[in-house]
């Protein structure tokens, strides 16, 4: 009986050609989800960058930078929360998610794919808020070199956040609930578009332990000056969020056989 011994294919070139081979797979996948999804990025962050001048009018300078810069934040957390989730229970739902697990490529790689999607959906929706912001309120942000590394940050949290509920919920229909409702939550109760110091203490002090708060605070460092005063500490708290939300999600994926 002869045993014939196939090469176990590993290394950085390995990962590198495998990734390629993903996001040219993700990408042809969801041609027909990626158009609608980046509109409504660009209109949602749009309307985010303006309602608010509807809702109460003349605003101050300050608020209204306020406001604006708090608008990629929500830009990011969608697109890697809802645009995540979205992909992963429509793969879930069509049969084809486990298809994908078994494909000779690493895991890492497949996920790691799907975040550079998610990433530079989010990037029209920032741009065209960051425009409108010059048009509606006569302010013009500055984008610093630390903008790159901030959304890196952000959307490595926000894509961990929509993997880990796509994959740790076995029901589809539950997790899109359930991310709709997270995504209302931050809306309306998180201190994105306005200072935590609004909040009552109690509930200001919850978003000191949790992420959303830092990374509205990491990208409005980016784009203002002055209005970020503990930049360190934003970007350690996220980072400690970002590293355990993702050996989490590694853990979830690493389950599924």
């Amino acid at each position: 009986m002869v045993t014939i011994a196939f090469p176990i294919r590993r290394g950085p070139g390995h990962w590198a050609a495998s990734y390629a081979a993903m996001l040219r797979f993700d990408l042809a996948a969801q041609r027909n989800l990626l158009p609608m999804f980046l509109l409504m990025q660009v209109m949602f962050g749009a309307g985010m960058a303006i309602i608010y001048g509807f809702y109460l009018g003349h605003l101050p300078r300050g608020a209204a930078v306020f406001i604006v810069s708090g608008s990629p934040a929500l830009a990011v957390m969608t697109a890697g929360i809802i645009g995540v989730t979205m992909m992963v229970t429509e793969r879930q739902l069509g049969g084809t998610w486990d298809f994908i697990w078994s494909l000779p490529a690493p895991r890492s790689a497949a996920v790691a794919s799907t975040v550079t999607v998610f990433t530079l959906l989010a990037l029209p929706g920032i741009v065209v808020t960051l425009a409108l912001a010059d048009w509606r309120y006569g302010i013009t942000l500055t984008v610093s070199p630390m903008a790159v590394p901030a959304l890196l940050l952000s959307s490595l949290m926000a894509t961990s956040v929509g993997f880990g509920l796509a994959l740790l919920i076995a029901r589809p229909v539950v997790t899109n609930a359930l991310v709709n409702a997270l995504i209302f939550i931050v809306l309306i109760f998180s201190p994105v578009q306005f200072p935590i110091s609004r909040l009552p203490l109690w509930l200001a002090d919850v978003h000191r332990v949790l992420p959303v708060y830092y990374l509205a605070e990491v990208l409005r460092a980016s784009v203002t000056r002055g209005l970020v005063h503990d930049t360190a500490l934003a970007y350690g708290v996220l980072g400690a969020w970002t590293l355990a939300s993702w050996a989490a999600t590694a853990w979830v994926v690493g389950r599924r056989r």
